[in-house]
């Protein structure tokens, strides 16, 4: 039997829990909002007034709309007057112990018949249910933040969890204006899981001295359309919550990619928490834009590897004198310095030049971003006269150590295979895995759709190249993503 959400108990209304009582307030269902004691119950009346009132100064709604919402809000200290609630959500903060103790409350409080949700974004549904005698009736509901305006709900199901019961909370959530997706009890579900993997992994990269903040974040934004770069996303989630999240992950599978990077245990440690604390992987400023090009000293210029005649033609055009060459060993020997137009690391073709020191690799990314990969025998000087030539030719240069993939595909492509993998273990699907990322995070595409972009083999190859250079186990490729090369698939989103 199809139940009827009609009234909603809300348990915490800080800014989370406020949004979410306003959604459902919006809805035009019956809210009671508890928190602990009286002065916490008077920070989420502002913050139910703050959100609205800034709604309200936009035009998106008229003081009677606003007092409509507020007035179907009941605000309480008590967690008996969730006795009649058909569905009681909690967004007290992210300790499973609190979470635990709650629903046991929660379980003896309200009707057998009352759905109990949890907005966690990270902890283990099926630990929370096991506290209350009704297990098949807990679930998941992960709003994201600021709720009222973010579209994406994960609606997390268990292995216990009634047959129909997360679809019926899928529906509620569409009866809010929300986009549901359904994804199995994994820590982090599908958006926490995948994009703190890939926060995490750029901050190993800049740890060991890949590239900078500055050029990892450039490079994520120009090369794949991410709104935020990484450090810039972490600053504003916060490093702490970031942290916290990882440990939850790394818990539950052990995966040395989960394990959070030192970097983040020190600048938690040390107070810096990003935005909320005034500084973080940036002391308070916003990311720097990138610097106005100067022209490069150098007049003469060798390119060599693909697309080096259109590379050299425009060089040209710009008044240098540009070669090409179909080998290193054929680079011209007065060239001030040598472009290796490549999307492998450089360093064998720098060894065979008779003279090293002028080769500089350079992977040319969408048709804005240009990496510019120096080698252990890279001058300073090439380096620095080929990030200028990027910028002549209307590329913004990133500086990368010359390593596998470099810097976007580096980060790209293991995002990527985590996404095959979290498909094939089946708790989420192709579909609901694309809509999170991009409701989620505001990705351009979905991982998914960036895939068949790519092309598999593209991903695979890519993959492999990067498991030979670190010997990671998460690096290989999904067995998926193997078997759907050798089979000659073109379209992963074909199989689904």
């Amino acid at each position: 039997m199809t139940r009827s959400f009609e009234k909603v108990g809300v348990v915490g209304l800080g800014t989370m829990g406020a949004g979410i009582a306003e959604v459902f307030a919006r809805a035009g269902l019956t809210v009671v909002g508890v928190e602990a004691d009286h002065e916490a119950l008077g920070r989420g009346r502002g913050n139910l007034e703050s959100s609205t009132g800034r709604a309200l100064a936009k035009g998106r709604l008229s003081e009677a709309e606003q007092a409509e919402i507020l007035g179907r809000i009941t605000l309480t200290t008590s967690l008996e007057d969730l006795a009649d609630a058909d569905l009681v959500i909690e967004a007290i903060p992210e300790i499973m112990d609190f979470k635990r103790t709650l629903f046991t409350e929660l379980d003896r409080i309200c009707e057998p018949s009352t759905v109990l949700a949890t907005n966690t974004s990270s902890l283990s549904v099926t630990e929370i249910a096991a506290t209350t005698g009704r297990p098949g009736r807990v679930v998941g509901m992960h709003f994201f933040n600021p709720a009222p305006v973010m579209k994406l709900v994960e609606v997390v199901h268990t292995v216990v969890t009634e047959d129909g019961l997360a679809e019926e909370v899928a529906d509620l959530a569409r009866r809010l204006g929300k986009t549901p997706v359904s994804v199995g009890d994994r820590a982090g579900f599908v958006v926490n899981r995948l994009l703190l993997t890939y926060l995490n992994h750029a901050a190993v990269m800049l740890e060991n001295g890949l590239a900078t903040r500055e050029g990892i974040d450039t490079a994520m934004k120009l090369g794949v359309g991410v709104p935020m770069g990484p450090f810039a996303l972490l600053d504003l989630i916060g490093l702490d919550t970031s942290y916290e999240v990882m440990c939850v992950l790394f818990q539950e599978t052990r995966d040395r990619r989960h394990a959070p990077a030192p970097i983040l245990r020190e600048l938690v440690t040390a107070g810096l928490l990003g935005r909320k604390s005034g500084a973080g992987f940036y002391n308070g400023e916003a990311p720097p834009t990138p610097p106005a090009a100067g022209k490069p000293t150098v007049t003469s210029v060798a390119v060599l590897g693909e697309g080096a005649e259109e590379f050299a033609a425009r060089l040209g055009d710009a008044g240098f004198k540009a070669t090409t060459t179909q080998a290193a060993t054929d680079a011209t020997e007065d060239a001030d310095v040598v472009v290796a137009l490549s999307h492998t690391p450089v360093i064998e073709l720098a060894a065979r030049l008779p003279h090293p020191r002028r080769l500089v690799g350079l992977h040319l990314v969408g048709d804005k971003l240009a990496e510019v990969a120096s080698t252990v025998l890279t001058s300073p000087e090439a380096t620095c006269a080929v990030e200028g030539l990027a910028k002549i030719v209307g590329r913004v240069p990133v500086h990368c150590k010359d390593r596998a993939e470099f810097v976007v595909d580096a980060l790209l492509y293991p995002y990527l295979n985590d996404a095959v993998r979290m498909h094939d273990s089946g708790y989420a699907t192709m579909d609901d895995i694309d809509v999170a990322m991009k409701l989620g995070c505001g990705y351009p595409a979905g991982p998914f759709e960036t895939i068949d972009t790519l092309g598999l083999e593209t991903v695979r190859d890519g993959l492999r190249a990067l498991y030979a250079e670190y010997r990671d186990p998460a690096f290989a490729p999904a067995p998926l993503l193997d078997q759907l090369v050798t089979a000659g698939v073109r379209s992963i989103r074909g199989l689904s």
